[in-house]
């Protein structure tokens, strides 16, 4: 949970990095991806993603940018794209709106009384869980993964190094 805003803005500014060098990365072919027939494809996961951020933000009171769930685009560059207008519109609501003491005011997110930290540690980590899922499609669709918390296997290549096993 984070105790001040600073904490998060610091938070939300690398892992929002961190989802923007995956989304970046994706094609438009690899956006129909997915395990198995039933499953979430990337393009569905990295749509999710975006507007996820909106939904879960707005119902603390912030007037982040939403995008329409149901149409999702069939381009990965306009995915990419609206990612990075919703992630820094987060940013700068909870930046122009919010002060420390806001963090521990609570509101109903989905039938629950969160904190408003509790929300913000949610975002982070949702979009954490499915940029996860998004990299081992990417894998399968034969795109490249960018390093993240440290380099990919294409990234240790890159650097004479082989991968490890």
């Amino acid at each position: 949970m984070y105790s001040s805003i600073n904490e998060f803005l610091a938070d939300w500014s690398n892992e929002s990095t961190f989802t923007q060098k995956i989304l970046d990365n994706l094609t438009d072919e690899s956006l129909n991806q997915k395990v198995y027939e039933e499953g979430r494809n990337i393009g569905f996961l990295a749509w999710h993603i975006v507007n996820s951020i909106g939904k879960m933000a707005n119902r603390t009171g912030l007037a982040v940018k939403e995008f329409d769930a149901d149409k999702a685009p069939e381009n990965a560059k306009e995915i990419a794209d609206a990612y990075k207008e919703a992630a820094n519109s987060l940013k700068e609501e909870v930046r122009a709106k919010w002060n420390d003491k806001t963090l521990y005011e609570e509101v109903d997110m989905y039938g629950e009384m969160w904190k408003n930290s509790v929300t913000l540690q949610v975002l982070v980590r949702h979009q954490i869980h499915h940029r996860a899922q998004i990299t081992v499609l990417m894998r399968q669709a034969g795109v490249k993964v960018p390093g993240i918390y440290g380099p990919s296997k294409e990234e240790w290549a890159a650097m004479g190094i082989p991968p490890m096993k």
